[in-house]
C-alpha cells in the first residue's frame, strides 16, 4: 500500500476545523510513515496557505510537521498561485508540483497519476 495525503483546508478562513483536519493528515502520515509505509503528502487548493504557518517554530503543528516535512512532495502550483500562497511556498522551500497541466493554470498536482502509480488518495 502507498499513500497520498492531500491537505485541502484553509488555515486563513477555516478556524479550529480548518486545523483539525490538517492535524489529522499530517497525524495520519506520521502513522504511515512509523509503520514503513509509504506516503506522500500535497497541499492543495486552499491548503497551500499552510506553507507559511506550519514552518514557524511554535505553531500548534509545528512539531508534527518537522516529523513527517520529508514525505512532503510539494505544493500544487497552481492553487498557490490562484489562492495567494506561491511566494509563501517558494520562500519557505517547498516544491511545487506541476503533473497535471490543467488550462489556464500553471499545474496542479495529478490524482490520476497517483492512482496508476498504486497510491490511496486521503484529503483532509
Amino acid at each position: 500500500m502507498k499513500a497520498a495525503i492531500i491537505i485541502f483546508s484553509d488555515p486563513t478562513h477555516g478556524g479550529e476545523e480548518a486545523l483539525g483536519r490538517a492535524f489529522n493528515g499530517l497525524a495520519a502520515a506520521y502513522d504511515f510513515k512509523q509503520k514503513n509505509i509509504a506516503v506522500a503528502i500535497y497541499f492543495q487548493g486552499t491548503g497551500t496557505r499552510w506553507v507559511s504557518h506550519l514552518t514557524k517554530v511554535g505553531h500548534p503543528l509545528y512539531q508534527l510537521y518537522s516529523a513527517v516535512s520529508d514525505v512532503v512532495v510539494g505544493v500544487s502550483c497552481g492553487c498557490a498561485d490562484v489562492f495567494g500562497a506561491r511566494e509563501d511556498a517558494e520562500l519557505n522551500g517547498f516544491h511545487l508540483v506541476t503533473d497535471n497541466s490543467v488550462p489556464g493554470t500553471s499545474g496542479l498536482p495529478s490524482i490520476a497519476q497517483l492512482s496508476t502509480d498504486g497510491y490511496t488518495v486521503f484529503s483532509f
